[in-house]
């Protein structure tokens, strides 16, 4: 059994009521309190609330409802992983964190960025699905979920951010164009997954006007509350204290290398010191930059072949190696094994 914040109730009593039915009743039948429809934090059954939309609309002869809810929905009812995801610095880090915070709104769903499912090597796939690979998703909130998830992008990214189609699990419930209207792109039903398909090249692109304190303390209180299993190699060992000039290197290096330009010059750059002062100033500290680059790549993409499916040559471009042999190469003396094993294993390499 799994739960899931009553935030993605948010619109529904809405809906219901102005097709003419009871949501009081409907929710309660449904096995959910209907305070829930009401308030975003308490915990329900997340199979109680598919079970609430499929007998909507169901009963209500209401085939769009799930896409009725999801327009009445917005990124900030996900709370601070909505504050966290917003103030990202680059379209990588905001994919990225969406998909290892998610479990603060609900354990049981994912949101994974995956090779194309098509096979096309200049697009990947957004995708949705339970943790659970057995368990079906629910026409329903397939629908809710993705033009959801659709929309929280746009927010972030621009209103043209890339869509190039919208994969469904299952039989259209509307005609096409109506779903085309709202996502502005095609929709193709029973697909194997629930995904929509974005140009590769969105990956690494910078996003501006982000507040990177607002981040942090998001990003704080949501590290607070990861279960001990979700933790990344880069939760240990952190050290508490007032930042550094380490720490300020650390930070324009990470995003540095989002952006592809993490050289000697392009780093001192951005802490507005010369290359020289760069240097001599890591020395006190007692590392190089090479050797703080080669950390925050090791450390980045580690976090990113452990907590998403990016494809390996996206991983060599979002850590400015440039293609998949220099990253395999790198693989090799971090971790003494492949990044295609360190993956498979789903844990740090030793």
């Amino acid at each position: 059994m799994a739960y899931i914040r009553s935030a993605g109730l948010r619109g529904v009593r809405q809906v219901v009521t102005g097709l003419g039915g009871d949501p009081n009743d409907l929710a309660r039948r449904c096995g959910l309190p209907a305070q829930a429809l009401d308030s975003d934090e308490i915990l329900v059954e997340d199979l109680s609330i598919a079970l609430l939309l499929e007998t909507a609309a169901a009963e209500l002869d209401c085939p769009d409802l799930g896409l009725r809810v999801a327009q009445l929905q917005d990124l900030d009812m996900l709370g601070p992983v909505a504050v966290a995801v917003k103030n990202a610095r680059s379209t990588t880090q905001a994919l990225e964190m969406t998909s290892k915070y998610l479990f603060f709104h609900s354990r049981s769903i994912e949101i994974t960025v995956v090779p194309d499912p098509r096979g096309d090597d200049d697009v990947l796939g957004v995708r949705f699905g339970y943790r659970d690979p057995d368990q079906v998703i629910p026409p329903q909130s397939v629908d809710l979920v993705l033009l959801f998830l659709h929309r929280a992008m746009q927010s972030v990214l621009g209103h043209d951010y890339g869509l190039l189609t919208v994969e469904l699990p299952n039989e259209l419930n509307v005609p096409a164009e109506q779903y085309e209207a709202l996502f502005g792109a095609p929709v193709t039903g029973e697909s194997p997954d629930a995904v929509l398909r974005v140009p590769s090249a969105l990956l690494g692109q910078p996003i501006t006007g982000g507040d990177q304190t607002l981040q942090q303390l998001a990003l704080r209180y949501l590290d607070q509350h990861v279960p001990a299993d979700q933790h990344g190699p880069t939760d240990q060992g952190s050290t508490a204290g007032p930042p550094g000039f380490l720490d300020h290197t650390r930070a324009a290096l990470q995003q540095a290398l989002e952006t592809g330009t993490s050289s000697l010059a392009a780093v001192a750059g951005m802490l507005a010191v010369s290359p020289r002062t760069l240097q001599r100033e890591l020395a006190h500290e007692g590392t190089t930059f090479s050797a703080l680059r080669d950390e925050v790549r090791r450390e980045t993409a580690l976090r990113l072949l452990t907590t998403t499916r990016i494809p390996l040559y996206q991983i060599a471009s979002a850590v400015d190696l440039g293609d998949a042999t220099t990253f395999s190469q790198y693989a090799r003396r971090w971790w003494g094994t492949s990044a295609r094993q360190v993956r498979q294993r789903g844990a740090p390499a030793v």
